[in-house]
């Protein structure tokens, strides 16, 4: 049952006022090969950098400098909440290649021109204005995926505008539109704004033939106009746009989300409510109303709730965290002065060291969509009569086998750190997403290519080694017979330097021929040489199996 976009929010209860709302969406996007290409840039990054002021990125020089005046205490708490080896990915070693290798197993981009952005979930509605934060893309070696960071904030909301905003806003495109001509469950207006104000793009959400006739003609959606504007200089590779960089959708066309609500009163919050936030269903039209059937939700709180601090004591009292996988929301007291804290307190925690185990849990889901879609193209592309697509296809099979075990060492990671909630929170996101199943199921199919293309490779070797056998065994009888006892048949040694050159590439012609014609029917003679061995049959089965190497090619 969908949701109908022209029904308004319930009445708020007391004590539900969002005082403060940071909500981060992360999209996980496929970067696909150049038009003519085989394989993507190995450092995407790099075109980045090239371009330089034609585009609005510019890469992120991290704090893990060298510069301690840049360092701060709350750089220091996000770097020792992981272990070594995660410690490694996200931040590099402190050698003298760093510079040039990267250091860290990505790159950050971010770009400035976007500060604002104004949403209106309903038609009739007065627009909301937000705070962009940061805008930023993910960069990462060795897999083919790129990420849209966004991180916004509001605050003195309520609870149903924060629910709305959590639901409707980060999705790629339009579900479907009502009966009125209304896009359903995304908002009903986007417009990214400058720092005066001024409208940079907007959605068209509303222009449903445009989505259509895009789904009829290429088979795949249509990104929506203020996504495509925001992701500039990449392009979507449907769309008929030129450029170096381009990417495909890889995940739902709803992004993961994760957000944070600084409430009046936590305990206000209703059961109704926090099953909304966990899963992210949007407000509802009545008070005590559950988006979904009791039955269904009976687990709600042991599978989605995260409750060690949802309590009345501790610095941040009456703290509860919801992590359905798709999303991961922090709900606490906005009177809690440590949980308000930037620098040290849940928001900067939510902000940082939650932010990355969930771009670390999402990394790892896409990068395996992308190897599994990967594989996909392959056979898809396989025409086992073309020289060239099979090489093409070996190519593509060896540099995924080769990818995912890079992969495997470098991402695959099954615990990132020993600290309670965030070891707590990254299993409950894993579990959620259905990492390990997804894992073990790419892991088998790229064997399974992988095995194909060896077992191919001892196949041919095996046929060669046999064609090889065959005439090796043949021409054994012309080189035993002509070379025995030093015999020649011709006296020629004395002839004319021209006869014996005459005669030298006749033999030569013959012998080419003969070899050819040996190979050609090598496997026949294989089979007869089998036959002639079995001492079990008799000698006109012999023959027969003679003749037949003949025969078999007048049929």
């Amino acid at each position: 049952m969908t949701q109908s976009t022209t029904s308004q929010p319930a009445a708020a209860l007391p004590g539900t006022h969002v005082h403060h709302l940071r909500q981060v969406l992360l999209w996980p996007l496929r970067l696909m090969p150049a038009p003519g290409a085989d394989q993507t840039h190995q450092r995407p990054w790099e075109i980045l950098r090239v371009m330089g002021e034609a585009t609005p990125w510019r890469e992120i020089v991290d704090e893990f400098n060298g510069d301690s005046a840049n360092f701060h205490e709350r750089h220091y708490n996000e770097f020792v909440t992981f272990l070594p080896y995660v410690q490694r990915f996200l931040y590099g070693e402190a050698r003298s290649a760093r510079r040039e290798t990267g250091g860290a197993g990505m790159r950050v981009f971010r770009r400035h021109d976007v500060a604002k952005v104004r949403v209106a979930a309903y038609a009739g509605d007065t627009p909301i204005t937000l705070s962009i934060v940061h805008t930023d893309l993910y960069f990462f070696f060795d897999v083919d995926v790129v990420m849209l960071n966004l991180e916004f904030s509001a605050d003195n909301l309520a609870l149903a505008e924060a629910e709305e905003l959590l639901y409707r806003f980060g999705r790629g495109y339009p579900a479907g539109w009502d009966s009125a001509g209304q896009a359903l469950h995304c908002m009903h207006s986007v417009e990214w704004l400058d720092a005066q104000g001024n409208v940079l793009s907007r959605s068209d959400a509303q222009q449903r033939d445009a989505f259509l006739s895009h789904v009829a003609e290429k088979r795949a959606p249509r990104i929506a106009a203020h996504w495509q504007f925001m992701l500039q200089p990449l392009v979507y590779d449907l769309s008929d746009d030129a450029g170096p960089l381009r990417y495909r959708q890889i995940e739902y066309y709803r992004m993961p989300v994760m957000a944070y609500l600084a409430v009046e009163d936590p305990r206000s919050l209703t059961r109704e409510d926090f099953i909304r936030l966990g899963l992210v269903t949007g407000t509802g039209s009545s008070l005590g109303t559950l988006p979904y059937a009791e039955r269904h939700l009976d687990d709600f709180e042991k599978q989605v709730c995260y409750d060690r601090f949802w309590g009345g004591a501790g610095a941040a009292p009456d703290t509860r965290y919801l992590c359905s996988g798709l999303s991961l929301v922090v709900v606490g007291t906005a009177a809690s002065d440590f949980f308000c804290c930037r620098d040290r307190g849940v928001l900067a925690q939510f902000r940082h060291q939650h932010f990355l185990l969930f771009l670390i849990a999402h990394l790892q889901k896409s990068s395996l969509l992308m190897f599994s879609d990967r594989l996909a193209e392959a056979l898809n592309c396989l025409n086992v009569v073309d020289a060239n697509s099979v090489r093409r296809f070996k190519r593509r099979i060896r540099s995924s086998f080769e990818g995912f075990l890079r992969f495997t060492h470098r991402y695959w990671f099954k615990d990132i750190s020993e600290q309670a909630l965030v070891r707590a929170l990254f299993e409950m996101s894993s579990c959620q997403l259905g990492l390990e199943r997804l894992h073990a199921e790419v892991k088998v199919r790229v064997e399974d290519m992988n095995g194909y293309l060896e077992a191919d490779s001892l196949r041919r070797q095996a046929n060669t080694v046999v064609r090889l056998t065959v005439v090796t065994i043949f021409g054994l009888i012309g080189t035993v017979t002509t070379g025995f006892l030093g015999m020649n048949l011709l006296a020629e040694s004395d002839a004319p330097m021209s006869r014996r050159l005459w005669i030298f590439a006749a033999v030569f012609c013959i012998t080419t021929v003969l070899t050819a014609y040996t190979m050609i029917k090598s496997k026949r003679l294989s089979d007869f040489l089998d036959v002639l061995s079995d001492e079990r049959l008799p000698l006109w089965t012999k023959m027969k199996a003679l003749v037949g190497v003949w025969r078999a090619e007048q049929n």
